[in-house]
């Protein structure tokens, strides 16, 4: 047997060069692909001692067949707790010869070769792998795995790499009485003991080994059809008074009837021996993403199971994410990337379909709008860092592939696709689509490949487009100009890797709003414009205004038609700040554009916090109103001057409480209320000019402030008691009091992050230790979200205490990414960075001693990992942004 821990010393005896090598580089991965071709996995995952108390790791049984050169060597990837045996061929490996700490290596290949892998494989607690979970509400245990981009690895011994598709035939040993699934349906149950069973799944169609998935646990089940496929809603026991299957049910038929038309290619996974597929959602705890596109068995976050007061925005957004992840059966699933570079392909596909799909087959009206708001704000802030890329990415390694699940892929990637929606047409777009499945089917395919097929849907060269588009990085801006009456439109821009201008072609609308008689600014006109590519920066003539003194606004993107920030003429600017826009997708894009000019320290944060106090918090669209209230009080976190920030948290505190009275049984404000609510308590957490107010919401005494109606559920009860803790208004005993009232894993989280935010210097030792250990007070594994709550409440630092520990931080950093999963280390080292910062008057944002020290530990640590510098170059960056922010509005 070999013990395969990843120690130094298992490392320094690894048994062949590269055996301890967890990061798969691109070129060993077309290396290995280029001479394997592989045919099916079968692989046995014993889990009948979960339940037990403590259990930690579980027995697996892999067979793999493959196609290779005849006298070739090769390797699996496995990053498991020890192998006990491995066959090739019938012919016994040594494991002390054969088997690292994350490969197992197979010499002497033949043209048809079977490797059998005996092995342990390890219960993760930080969502990769095999996760597993223990509720608190009732001591069930809970199973699931997540894999992308390459954790499969940490289950069963495979080649990890998105162009090495198989068959894969599961089969699971666990408690009869629970739910064993996988991406296949059942088509085998035979008794494995006492209480025991084995179920063996149906083969599946060729897929890449990241979107397998196994699930075991007492889930709660909800069933369906919907034409020859199963449904099924699964979550937590204690969950299943919350789960409104019914919503989910309704969304998922509507998307698979939206797809299969706008596709024009039936679902093509899950299917069983009776020929109906499967379409399994299940809800799981401690989950790292929003979603994982399984086939067959599509894993979410289960905090969209909505067991407190939810916002429409918030079932919008899981409705987004259903489609989301139901558009990569097609794109991603059925079609996949040959390596991470073309991640776009899936995600950024995924990303506009799913909203795509909202707006046409649901009830909900507002998803581009949503959009506009929230999710190109993501992109925007992304494509600004230095460490942005072309949607098209260079993705040398696995660590760089984890990294790029970043708003470039995604929401960048789907606003361009709307942009070539726009470009080539709607229905060439949808004709290209098509034709790639037709074409491409259970196989890999590429960028060029995509292009082929819309390139004969359009008729047009889409080389320069994609060129322009696809392969350049950085944000271009659109600027409205007016000279006397005409207005123009101009792009400009630098691409941040070769320091070219940006030269990309936009199909967009121009909105000229102007001021009616009720105060509103409504849209008077919409121009049609092209701007070439060759337009090179010059200003591109639209249309004319009237010159009858009436305050307008000038959109250079209406529809949101197109992927560039904005930059408003200082007319159009006031008059948003002033007035409120009519238009729903008009008001999105505007409120995003003055959004950017605050973190670009062109619009002073003060101005935009007095328009979002003014005429922001009436704005109709909840989501719109969420992303708001959050900016509102970021700005006063980050980019307020801090001579200024005291007088604005004041009013900024004192505006939130009034609203909530405002909304207090209001038709149709409910959700406002509860987005006012839930920004107070995080708000209060570093200034406490409210805290009576919340004192007195959690004592029962709303009414006698005006709010009667405020549901004070867990969420929000735990946020305000979150609020107090970190001003010293609790003690530790009441804290532990609430928990042992009401023990849920919810709880244990808020408890966690409370107790980490006191205001007490032993505290906050115990607090940064266990943080840097990844380890509780008892020497236990924290779980991915008990992390990031013991990160979060250290952070919470009202007393000032925090500073002190950011040398050690910097000095810690190589470590906690040499010992943490790359996810647990990400969660530490962007948590603990000390991002908030007060700028001196005179002082740049260079000279302030935290950017400094930032600066030294990268000069002095070019030779770390690529991955955490990453990290810290987009946490300086976003430190000097707001220190600059802070510097422009004191001028």
């Amino acid at each position: 047997m070999a013990v395969i821990g990843s120690d130094a010393s298992s490392r320094a005896d690894s048994p062949f060069p590269g055996a301890h090598r967890e990061n798969l580089t691109r070129e060993e991965a077309f290396q290995r692909s280029a001479h394997l071709e592989v045919e099916r996995y079968e692989v046995h995952v014993d889990l009948s001692g979960a339940a037990e108390n403590g259990a930690a790791a579980y027995p697996v049984t892999t067979r793999v067949r493959f196609r290779a050169e005849a006298g070739q060597s090769t390797f699996l990837d496995y990053l498991g707790d020890s192998v006990e045996q491995v066959l090739l061929n019938g012919e016994t490996l040594d494991p002390a010869q054969d088997v690292g700490t994350a490969r197992i290596r197979l010499r002497n290949l033949q043209e048809t070769n079977t490797a059998e892998i005996r092995s342990t494989s390890r219960y993760s607690r930080s969502g990769e792998g095999m996760h597993r979970f223990v509720d608190p509400s009732d001591g069930q245990v809970y199973l699931y795995t997540q894999y992308e981009p390459a954790d499969s690895r940490r289950v069963f011994p495979v080649f990890e790499q998105p162009d090495l598709k198989a068959r894969f035939r599961f089969s699971i040993t666990g408690p009869e009485s629970w739910q064993l699934r996988s991406n296949s349906p059942e088509i085998a149950r035979e008794s494995a003991g006492e209480g025991l069973v084995t179920v063996s799944f149906a083969e599946t169609e060729p897929m890449s080994s990241y979107i397998t998935t196994l699930l075991a646990g007492p889930y709660h089940l909800v069933q369906d059809t919907w034409r020859d496929i199963d449904l099924g809603v699964l979550c937590r026991t204690s969950l299943a008074q919350h789960l409104d299957a019914e919503e989910i049910l309704t969304v998922t038929a509507q998307g698979l009837e939206f797809f299969h038309e706008e596709f024009s290619y039936g679902y093509p996974w899950g299917r069983g021996t009776d020929g109906r597929a499967k379409y399994d959602q299940v809800f799981v705890p401690e989950y790292n993403l929003g979603a994982m596109e399984n086939p067959g068995l599509v894993t979410f976050t289960e905090k969209y199971v909505f067991d407190t007061a939810a916002t429409d925005a918030q079932h919008e957004g899981r409705a987004t994410t259903i489609m989301h992840e139901m558009a990569h059966m097609w794109f991603g699933d059925l079609v996949t990337m040959h390596w991470w570079d073309d991640l776009w392909l899936k995600e950024s596909f995924a990303d506009y379909m799913g909203t795509l799909a909202v707006d046409e087959a649901t009830a909900w009206s507002t998803s581009w709008v949503s959009f506009a708001n929230g999710r190109k704000a993501w992109a925007y802030v992304q494509d600004q860092l230095p460490t942005t890329h072309p949607i098209v990415a260079d993705i040398e390694d696995l660590e760089a592939a984890d990294q790029n699940f970043d708003g470039i892929t995604y929401a960048k990637g789907a606003s361009v696709l709307k942009q070539l929606a726009a470009y080539a047409g709607r229905e060439a777009f949808r004709e290209a689509s098509r034709q790639y499945f037709r074409r491409h089917a259970f196989g890999n395919a590429s960028l060029r490949d995509f292009l082929d097929a819309l390139e004969e849907a359009t008729g047009k060269d889409m080389q320069a487009w994609a060129q322009s588009w696809l392969q350049t990085a950085g944000l271009p801006e659109l600027s409205s100009e007016v000279s006397g009456t005409v207005v123009s439109v101009r792009e400009s821009g630098i691409d941040p890797m070769t320091g070219s201008p940006i030269h990309r072609p936009h199909v967009i609308d121009l909105g000229i709003y102007a001021l009616t008689q009720n105060g509103h600014l409504a849209l008077e006109s919409s121009t049609a414009v092209q701007i070439p590519a060759d337009a090179a920066g010059e200003p591109v003539e639209v249309t004319t205004v009237p010159e009858d003194g009436r305050p307008r606004l000038i959109l250079p993107n209406e529809k949101d038609l197109t992927y560039a920030k904005l930059r408003l003429d200082p007319a159009s600017a006031a008059a948003a700040l002033r007035f409120p826009v009519e238009d729903p997708l008009g008001r999105a894009t505007v409120w995003a554009a003055l959004w950017s000019m605050v973190r670009d320290g062109e619009l002073p944060a003060s101005q935009f916090l007095d328009a979002v106090m003014d005429h922001g918090l009436q704005v109709p669209e909840i989501g719109v109103v969420q992303s708001l209230l959050r900016q509102a009080d970021r700005a006063l976190e980050l980019y307020t001057p801090a001579e200024q920030r005291e007088e604005l948290q004041l009013r900024f505190g004192s505006r939130l409480a009034e609203y909530l009275t405002e909304t207090d049984g209001a038709a149709g404000r409910q959700d406002h209320q509860r987005a006012a609510a839930r920004v107070l308590g995080s708000f209060s957490r570093r200034h406490g000019s409210q805290l009576h107010l919340l004192s007195a919401l959690l004592d029962g005494g709303g009414p006698d402030a005006g709010i009667a109606r405020l549901e004070m559920d867990e969420e929000l009860r735990w946020s305000f008691l979150q609020a107090l803790a970190a001003h010293g208004r609790l003690s530790l005993r009441q804290l532990e009091t609430e928990l042992l009232a009401r023990d849920t894993a919810r709880g244990r989280i808020a408890h966690r992050l409370a107790v980490a935010a006191f205001p007490e210097k032993k505290v906050k030792e115990r607090a940064f230790a266990q943080a840097l250990s990844g380890t509780d007070e008892h020497g236990q594994e924290l779980s991915n979200d008990h992390l990031s709550a013991v990160v979060s409440g250290f952070m919470t630092d009202t007393a000032g205490l925090a500073p002190a520990y950011t040398g050690a931080y910097f000095e810690a950093l190589e470590d906690v990414w040499d010992r943490m999963t790359q996810g647990q280390a990400t969660r530490v080292v962007e948590g603990l960075f000390p991002g908030v910062q007060d700028l001196s008057p005179g002082q740049t944002p260079e000279e302030h001693p935290t950017a400094r020290l930032t600066q030294s530990w990268l000069d002095d640590h070019r030779e770390a990992p690529a991955a955490l510098r990453r990290i810290i170059l987009e946490e300086q960056d976003h430190l000097l942004r707001a220190l600059t922010a802070q510097h422009k509005s004191r001028s």
